[in-house]
């Protein structure tokens, strides 16, 4: 890259002055500028007209720093000597160009109330502060990233359009709108009819559950039919992640934890054949296998990532009432490990379209963590102790929950946030709840039982993880 070419317009205030621009202009250089100044490029028997002209005239310089104090902007509004005349240059290109950045004023000095010295036809614009001692790393940063074009935050490149308007009449529509917007702002604005309003969007969820249902299961491509339906109900998805971060930032109670309790106990059956159904595939019901994890994932993402530990054990803590179940002998009290079950149609998937990938449903969970407020890292601290706390609670039983996101670890080699932060003994008294223990010791047998020929871990082919190194564990409660 060739070192860009910067010309410097100051005024001769003074003599300290006149020294504080030579250090500036010597400090562009030392980082690369080819800095153009007066004191160094204008010699005797030189026009110093055409050298102001310069500015402007000369291809090869492509910035122009104005060094504002009062007496350039007294000068240049009043186009006395020469930096009225290089006002007069500058001024025109300015307004024949609006698009341009070849200028930009650089504040070295502010009037009693604390306003910037400027020139009349820059006080629209914006400038380069370097008037306070304080912050002037910052502002002398933000200049070299004008200079070489390369700015702190640059704007993303433009996305696709989402898949769930591109479907047309394939999306999943779901009649919750009216009742998703009452219910945030009862949130937001602390209505004493929070409660009811998110009770009445839980239930309009959960009627809206049964259009989901998916025919034509004896077909070659079934897994396609599975895969369209989750993503027609991303938007809706969208919502309840809202209403989750809502809940824990709003409105976190004995209530509202017992209504998302209850909203999964109402959505888990749809995991399973309905009791007026004799006949069906096991993959029948694997979008809603799909969408209940998910949105499961997301609902304790959400508590941890806003430190409601209250609540996220109690989704985890106490078993779910699936009535039906006393139709077949099972127990009618199951744990919160239900609503992870394995999806034959994402296996085949992955077989049939030749994918070879780890985990088409961990791909489908990372591919769909956006345009919302929670970041893939909440959802794998969620899935991972999700986990272990079935782990804890099984520990003479085989695991029950396949921590489906962690497959994207990679090589993630210190503790989740929220066990980093347990370092603090008082914090982990907080943290403990969710594990459902009361020391740290408690966990101890679980850890040193996965070793090789011991109790098995989650593997993807080589891909595994190290649970006490998840947790923190070495460090757990060494600081008050």
């Amino acid at each position: 890259m060739d070192a860009p070419k910067l010309f410097v317009s100051y005024s001769w205030t003074s003599p300290d002055h006149e020294d504080w621009v030579l250090r500036f202009a010597t400090e562009l250089r030392e980082c690369g500028i080819d800095v153009i100044l007066d004191k160094w490029d204008l010699k005797e028997g030189h026009d110093a007209h055409a050298f102001m002209e310069k500015m402007v005239t000369d291809s090869e310089i492509r910035k122009v720093v104005l060094v504002c104090d009062e007496a350039y902007a007294r000068k240049t509004d009043g186009r006395s000597g020469g930096v009225g005349t290089e006002a007069q240059i500058i001024s025109g290109e300015i307004y024949e160009n609006q698009q341009q950045d070849k200028f930009v004023a650089v504040v070295v000095e502010r009037d009693t109330d604390g306003k910037a010295y400027l020139p009349a036809y820059y006080r629209s614009r914006v400038y380069i502060d370097l008037s306070d001692s304080g912050t002037y790393a910052n502002g002398f940063e933000q200049l070299l990233r004008w200079v070489f074009d390369k700015p702190l935050y640059e704007k993303p490149e433009l996305g696709g359009v989402p898949a769930f308007l591109a479907e047309g009449d394939r999306a999943v529509v779901l009649a919750t709108g009216a009742r998703f917007k009452r219910a945030m702002d009862a949130l937001r604005t602390g209505k004493d009819h929070a409660v009811p309003a998110l009770e009445e969007y839980f239930n309009q969820m959960v009627d809206e559950f049964e259009s989901l249902r998916l025919e034509a299961a004896g077909a070659d491509t079934f897994d396609d039919q599975v895969v369209e339906s989750i993503a027609g109900f991303l938007p809706y998805r969208n919502e309840a992640v809202e209403v989750f971060l809502g809940i824990a930032l709003y409105l976190d109670s004995p209530d509202t934890r017992r209504l998302l309790h209850r909203f999964f106990e109402r959505v888990i059956p749809y995991m399973s054949k309905p009791e007026q159904v004799t006949r069906s595939h096991d993959w029948d019901y694997d979008n809603y296998k799909f969408l209940v994890h998910e949105l499961f994932l997301y609902a304790l993402a959400a508590l941890l990532r806003h430190e409601r530990f209250e609540s996220a054990a109690y989704l985890l803590s106490n078993q779910y009432y699936l009535p039906g179940n006393s139709d077949y002998g099972r127990d009618v009290m199951v744990d919160f490990d239900v609503v992870r079950q394995h999806m034959k149609s994402l296996e085949y998937r992955n077989s049939r379209l030749k994918l070879n990938r780890l985990s088409v449903r961990a791909d489908l969970l990372k591919e769909r963590c956006v345009g919302i407020s929670i970041e893939f890292r909440h959802i794998l601290q969620a899935d991972f102790v999700a986990f272990i706390r079935s782990e804890l609670d099984r520990f003479d039983d085989w695991p029950q929950w396949w921590p489906e996101t962690l497959v994207w670890l990679g090589h993630y080699s210190g503790a989740m946030e929220i066990f980093a932060r347990a370092r603090s003994a008082a914090y982990f008294q907080e943290v403990r709840q969710i594990l459902g223990v009361e020391t740290k010791e408690e966990m101890l047998p679980l850890l040193d039982s996965y070793v090789p020929g011991g109790r098995g871990l989650p593997r993807w082919g080589f891909e595994s993880f190290s649970p006490k190194i998840l947790l923190g564990y070495d460090e757990l409660c060494t600081r008050p």
